[in-house]
């Protein structure tokens, strides 16, 4: 297992361990009878022509870098099912009528630049060329680490795939969730991509003596984002494909014996349809205005992240549920609260992504993460059943 730490999985992207995956991948492409190779943004592409030389293309992809200390299977395990599918189909000699491309895209979870999806972008043709600018945690320009590792930035507008060429993009990918755990279900298919808003929030009161300042007379600014914490719960909760998470809270700082004058926290609000979460986030900020206002402390707002949410095709959900009932399963379908790959083919090609059930609860993000080899199984079962009936009637 290629990581940068000894101890647990990390591998983000253009390390060397990084670059020792896509080596790797490269090698097992070209295995499973593809033609492979490594593009100008560091994606591992394996190519199977179809029957016609005229034909569109499938893509099949997703990404093998991870965040820290990460889960063996969130990104890889939708390319190795891809590439078990791709040489499946190189032993029986079977042509399908579109060119089939397998992409371990090299970046997708923004971390060490913090920018999401540079792989997946860059074959969408959405790379933001800015991005090359920006420096990792230890100065290092995205360009040049890029040119280090034997890449060519000023090549990635060319890796642009074309709307008119395109037949599908398809994704397997753990479903980093408890869901199909709790139906005891093997697969589900995913009917849209939630759309995910980020902010940053600081809040200013006024310090003092833990011990001289009566509770009435105080401007905490912890205490203010207690409630807001609260608030971003109670109202999330209210509708079930709604979710709002406050992942980061700190108090700069802060001491056992004095009361906060600062506190910084991160809302993260997701749903699987864009007017829902806009609706919730309208109601968060009115809660915040109206407890900044009561307990007297200033409160600045910074947007960090918009992604809108992306709807699946019926048509190809339609193929996925065939394909899983085929298998004697139920189909499942569920919105995905995680971002993917597949976000950027949106409004390029059509979309399907299929969920593999998550064990140890739905843990994902950690090496607690797990899939069995049966529900593997299944998967890669029903996506060679979809690649071969893909463009046939249900």
């Amino acid at each position: 297992m290629w990581s940068e730490t000894p101890d647990g999985l990390s591998c983000t992207y253009l390390t060397t361990a990084h670059r020792r995956v896509a080596a790797e991948l490269l090698a097992w492409m070209s295995a499973a009878g593809m033609t492979a190779e490594i593009d100008a943004v560091g994606n591992v592409v394996g190519r199977r022509p179809g029957a016609r030389a005229d034909a569109k293309t499938v893509i099949v992809g997703s990404h093998y870098d991870t965040v820290p200390n990460a889960g063996k299977y969130d990104g890889r395990l939708g390319i190795l099912v891809a590439m078990a599918v791709a040489e499946q189909l190189h032993k029986s000699r079977h042509a399908l009528p579109y060119h089939l491309e397998i992409i371990a895209f090299a970046e997708e979870e923004g971390v060490r630049f913090a920018a999401p999806y540079i792989g997946s972008s860059a074959v969408a043709g959405r790379f933001d060329q800015r991005l090359l600018e920006r420096r990792d945690a230890d100065g290092f320009f995205l360009r040049d680490v890029m040119r280090e590792a034997r890449l060519d930035p000023d090549a990635i507008p060319a890796l642009a795939r074309r709307r008119e060429r395109l037949r599908a993009y398809l994704e397997v990918h753990i479903e980093q969730g408890p869901v199909l755990l709790q139906h005891d279900l093997p697969l589900g298919v995913v009917t849209s991509i939630a759309g995910n808003v980020r902010y940053l929030v600081a809040l200013t009161g006024t310090t003092g003596h833990a011990g001289t300042v009566p509770m009435t007379m105080r401007h905490d600014a912890a205490a203010a984002a207690a409630e807001i914490v609260l608030s971003v719960e109670r109202r999330c909760a209210a509708e079930p494909t709604l979710v709002g998470t406050v992942g980061k809270l700190n108090v700069p700082g802060g001491a056992i014996n004095v009361i906060p004058r600062r506190c910084d926290l991160s809302i993260d609000i997701r749903a699987d349809d864009d007017a829902t979460r806009d609706a919730a986030i309208t109601d968060i900020f009115a809660d915040i205005e109206a407890i900044a206002g009561r307990r007297g402390v200033s409160v600045e707002i910074k947007e960090s992240l918009r992604m809108p949410a992306v709807p699946c095709s019926r048509e190809i959900g339609d193929h996925l549920a065939a394909a899983i009932e085929r298998t004697g399963q139920r189909a499942l379908r569920l919105p995905s609260g995680a971002g993917h790959d597949a976000v950027m083919f949106n409004g390029l090609t059509d979309i399907g992504m299929l969920f593999v059930r998550c064990g140890n609860g739905g843990i994902s993000h950690s090496p607690l993460e797990t899939v069995t080899a049966d529900d593997v199984d299944i998967a890669a079962h029903v996506l060679l059943d979809v690649l071969l009936h893909l463009d046939s009637d249900l």
